[in-house]
This record gives structure tokens, C-alpha cells and sequence, in this order.
């Protein structure tokens, strides 16, 4: 059970040749999608790619500061830090395979 939504801090690179969760940037994720920042699209790729890392559903992920640009708040509600910190870190383990 976790006390209430999660902040993430990201660092975010849109127009990727894939999807996926860099690595550690400083304090932040680094994760890239393939949408392009155009009309919200990247924003909602991130939040489909959050989701489905840490295993809730789309609606308990929000983009909530840095909606323009590739420093992003965003909070998730439905998991524990230390849950989505293992799953973050096994998403960067996955995509690092060839």
C-alpha cells in the first residue's frame, strides 16, 4: 500500500529509434519514446511506457510539470518507491540486451 503519488523526475528524449528506459541522468531516469513532441504525442508515450514499466494502469501516471520540454515531473500513484525504483532498473537492464 503506498501513502499517496509518487514523483519521478525525468529527463526525456522524444523521436528515439525505440522506446525505453535509459538509465540514470543525475537525480532523474533518462527514457527515451519514439513519439515526436508534437500535440502531446511524446507526453503520452511517456505515460503509456511508465505505465506499463511500473505495471499500473495509464491513469495513475501524470505528467505534472515540464510539460514542453525534457525535464518532466510526473507522478504515479499505485506503487511504492522502492517497487518502481526495481522495476525502473530492470527496465534499464531489459533494454540494454541486444
Amino acid at each position: 500500500m503506498t501513502a499517496g503519488p509518487l514523483r519521478l523526475r525525468l529527463r526525456v528524449v522524444p523521436g528515439a529509434r525505440r522506446s525505453g528506459v535509459v538509465g540514470r541522468y543525475g537525480e532523474a531516469w533518462k527514457v527515451r519514446v519514439s513519439a515526436l513532441p508534437e500535440g502531446g504525442a511524446a507526453n503520452a508515450a511517456l505515460v503509456r511506457l511508465l505505465a506499463e514499466t511500473a505495471g499500473v494502469p495509464a491513469r495513475d501516471v501524470a505528467v505534472v510539470a515540464g510539460h514542453t520540454g525534457r525535464d518532466k515531473i510526473v507522478e504515479l500513484a499505485g506503487i511504492s518507491a522502492s517497487e518502481l525504483e526495481n522495476r525502473l532498473a530492470a527496465a534499464e537492464r531489459k533494454d540494454l540486451r541486444p
